[in-house]
């Protein structure tokens, strides 16, 4: 599996930015997706994740209420939108694809299939 995750940039405080996870290579629609980042000098972190069908959806506390994921099976494609953003946003974003089996999706050794990562920059 090939994952593209897109849609990073540069954005004030309080904007949006939607990010995009484009799978290739073969069908994700039977595999959790999830979102981490990683601010420099500090460790991959979760934020989000989506169950197979879309029927659960996890978050990180820190952007609960602010954040929605989703996803589209037809397109073999996962989405972040990320509202009201704010400067400890600034990340790389990261979209992965659980293993088979797993159950914490919340933790990187769960993920055996990465995208390249888009960069995510909030400005005060």
């Amino acid at each position: 599996v090939q994952l593209q995750a897109s849609g990073g940039g540069l954005v004030q405080a309080g904007g949006s930015l939607r990010l995009s996870c484009a799978a290739s290579g073969r069908t994700v629609s039977t595999y959790t997706i999830g979102w981490f980042r990683q601010a420099p000098g500090k460790e991959r972190e979760f934020v989000a994740a989506i169950s197979w069908n879309g029927g659960k959806t996890y978050y990180a506390d820190s952007v609960k209420g602010r954040f929605t994921i989703s996803r589209d099976n037809a397109k073999n494609t996962g989405n972040l939108q990320m509202n009201s953003l704010k400067p400890e946003d600034t990340a790389v974003y990261y979209c992965g694809i659980q293993r088979v089996g797993g159950l914490r999706y919340q933790e990187v050794v769960e993920y055996n299939y990465w995208g390249q990562g888009t960069q995510v920059t909030v400005s005060s």
